[in-house]
């Protein structure tokens, strides 16, 4: 489960071959990232594994902090658009909520370094970068989320009953993300087992509010 960087340099693109593509730097900024943290990553290091040198990064990505907060926001933005699609396609709201969920929990388990990076990542580090666009997709994220508890609410439930079980919801799936990330070799159950149980009980808990 661990992501690990590049052990060897790559190696420097020939000039005359083009801008490297921004999906590389950020491909290879994610490990680093990682590896590294936000402190211990550099711009040289990056533009090192990519095979350019940090002149030709620069043409890109004004700072790392533009680069954090790119990856960030790719990371939030899919996890958004899977909010609209389930909004647009799941008539259920209960249905939809643990869809949503179940894909929130999925996308750590199958994207474990932007997940670090995304959710486990001081604010202050992601939105260093005050034109990025992270915040602003966050926003939009949690706001879609909570959106989604409150159409699952029972009627009648008081209006910032929703807020607090919106964020009871997010912190228990991302404890077990976070952990099962985190304690790679503990004996963990089924990732799909462990994910529909710990559902069926929150959303059970959900159904009597």
């Amino acid at each position: 489960m661990t992501d690990q960087t590049p052990k060897a340099r790559s190696v420097r693109k020939p000039k005359g071959e083009g801008h490297v593509r921004r999906g590389e730097i950020l491909a290879a900024a994610e490990l680093i990232f990682v590896a590294d943290g936000y402190e211990g990553a550099t711009i040289r290091k990056i533009a090192d594994a990519v095979g350019v040198s940090s002149t030709a990064l620069y043409l890109h990505f004004r700072d790392k902090s533009e680069i954090l907060n790119e990856i960030c926001q790719h990371a939030f933005s899919t996890l958004l658009m899977r909010c609209q699609e389930l909004a647009e396609t799941e008539k259920d709201p209960l249905v939809r909520l643990r869809r949503l969920l179940h894909s929130y929990v999925s996308f750590g388990f199958e994207n474990a370094n932007a997940y670090r990076l995304a959710f486990m990542t001081p604010v202050v580090q992601i939105y260093a970068d005050e034109q990025g666009l992270a915040r602003v997709v966050a926003a939009e994220l949690y706001s879609s989320f909570e959106r989604g508890v409150e159409q699952a609410l029972p009627s009648g439930h008081e209006p910032q009953r929703a807020k607090v079980l919106a964020q009871i919801l997010l912190a228990s799936t991302h404890g077990l993300v976070s952990i099962v990330m985190m304690k790679p070799h503990v004996d963990w159950a089924d990732r799909e087992d462990l994910i529909n149980t710990q559902l069926d009980i929150l959303l059970k808990a959900l159904e009597t509010q």
